[in-house]
């Protein structure tokens, strides 16, 4: 591949009832990264980002519920030479997950703690830093329950 592909995915950041956001690790892979992947023939990235959330985390969202957070090219956390174009939605309310398809492992962050090292690129780059830095995006997250 050349540094010039471009890989086009569609992602969903998901949150438990503690504010704590999903990540997700392929089988073969070591980054963590949002729940999604490519779109198929025909569909949107909403309609693509719904299908792969519930075929790899079991969660179950129309896609006119998500709620798009933005798009970013971003380095691709699993493919050498090779950019995404990702377009990234949030699911509304708070959600349970159970590995599925190609997912090897979830894994919960929380976004006021240090962050691990092996966390994808769209992640670090673009997502997080909207998520953290953004008061309409904090005044979107799930509060913990008491």
């Amino acid at each position: 591949m050349s540094a010039t592909d471009v890989i086009v995915v569609s992602a969903v950041c998901v949150y438990n009832n503690q504010g704590q956001l999903l990540t997700v690790r392929k089988r073969g892979t070591d980054k963590f990264m949002h729940p999604g992947g490519k779109p198929e023939a025909g569909e949107t990235a909403a309609e693509a980002a719904a299908r792969e959330l519930f075929e790899e985390v079991g969660i179950e969202v129309a896609p006119e519920d998500l709620e798009p957070l933005g798009a970013w090219l971003a380095v691709a956390a699993n493919e050498a030479a090779t950019n995404i174009e990702a377009t990234v939605f949030t699911a509304p309310g708070t959600w349970e997950a159970h590995p599925s398809a190609e997912i090897a492992e979830i894994r919960w962050l929380d976004l006021a703690a240090p962050l691990p090292s092996d966390l994808a690129p769209l992640l670090t780059d673009h997502v997080i830093p909207v998520l953290t830095h953004s008061a309409t995006a904090q005044e979107q997250l799930p509060q913990p329950l008491p």
